[in-house]
């Protein structure tokens, strides 16, 4: 098989990975039950490997939680979810995130995201799809047993665990968001 043949074998598996992700969640009624569950799970365990993040959620503003993101990558990659926004404890939007990259990076990865707002010009650029990262923006990385000193960062801080797969590239530059407000 030659170069070409398999670089183009590689971006097809990849846009199917990426498709299969944006549409994974079946709505029904125009709520996704299971999403909200996933979203109360995803958190928790969060909270439970990092004890600080329960004093982010209650003091911030808002927030938004993406369970489940699926990220891959051969030189291209992507990554999507969909997800909850919360503010004052309640659900008042669902929300998808999307990512597209390029250089060094090779691999598949899922993992869960979370990111607080700290107040309300941060939930409004949000909201509004100002939010953007950009290439040198990271996130923390929620491990068990951490103890890191965390801050918000342009009124917003952003946490994340891996779930599964290996992807040798850790970035959140490029990452866009929607905000569909719930009815």
């Amino acid at each position: 098989m030659n170069t070409l043949h398999l670089k183009k074998t590689n971006f097809l598996l990849l846009f199917a990975m990426l498709a299969f992700s944006f549409s994974s969640y079946a709505q029904i009624g125009g709520w996704n039950v299971d999403l909200e569950k996933d979203c109360n799970e995803a958190l928790s365990e969060m909270i439970k490997k990092v004890g600080k993040l329960q004093t982010f959620k209650d003091k911030a503003y808002g927030y938004a939680i993406y369970p489940k993101i699926t990220k891959a990558g051969l030189v291209i990659g992507g990554a999507g979810g969909k997800g909850l926004v919360y503010k004052g404890g309640e659900i008042v939007a669902s929300s998808k995130l999307g990512q597209a990259s390029f250089g060094l990076q090779a691999g598949g990865q899922q993992y869960a995201e979370v990111i607080f707002f700290e107040n309300q010009d941060a939930f409004e650029r949000f909201k509004s799809g100002k939010l953007k990262f950009n290439a040198q923006a990271s996130a923390t990385a929620i491990t068990e047993g951490a103890s890191a000193d965390f801050s918000y960062q342009g009124g917003v801080a952003v946490f994340t665990m891996v779930e599964g797969g290996l992807m040798v590239e850790a970035s959140i530059g490029g990452q866009h968001f929607s905000y569909d407000a719930v009815q």
